[in-house]
């Protein structure tokens, strides 16, 4: 979808390119920061280029600008529902720097993504939250979301993915 004007006229979203590639990193590292998970932020500049922008493009990202600056990001990929047998979107993160907070920016970020949901006949847009994060979770509650709380999330990852995948 390209650059999209927002109900502030000073606020528009736009597709990330390989030249925003240290500003999302400067934004995973602040939301990191926000989640109290920065001690987990392993990945830098040169694998974001591979991993968005190379030959597969395995997510994509949208800045908020917001009078010109970067004030927000989403970075998001395509999943996919058996049960609906179409692609849903998957939101990995959305932030907004808490200077640009209080201004919708989030909500018209999550607007966009709806959008392009519908516009890519997707299912549903889905993503998690932190459980401690109240605000977060009273906001996506205002906008309709549901929470899952029947589903537990499970990962492999580290060692144990390696041994996952040597049983074959």
């Amino acid at each position: 979808m390209p650059s999209q004007a927002t109900s502030n006229p000073d606020f528009r979203i736009r597709p990330t390119t390989i030249e925003d590639s240290e500003l999302i990193l400067q934004f995973i590292r602040e939301l990191a920061d926000y989640e109290k998970l920065l001690h987990e932020v392993v990945t830098d500049v040169a694998t974001l280029q591979k991993n968005l922008f190379g030959e597969i493009q395995h997510a994509k990202a949208v800045i908020g600008e917001y009078k010109g600056q970067p004030v927000a990001f989403a970075l998001y990929f395509y999943n996919f529902s058996t049960f609906m047998g179409k692609p849903g979107i998957y939101l990995e993160d959305l932030y907004v720097k808490p200077t640009a907070r209080g201004h919708g920016f989030g909500k018209m970020l999550l607007a966009y993504l709806a959008k392009l949901a519908k516009e890519k006949d997707c299912a549903r847009l889905e993503w998690w939250v932190l459980d401690w994060n109240t605000p977060a979770i009273d906001f996506y509650r205002s906008l309709g979301a549901q929470p899952m709380d029947e589903w537990t999330v499970n990962r492999v990852s580290g060692p144990n993915l390696d041994k996952l995948a040597q049983l074959l």
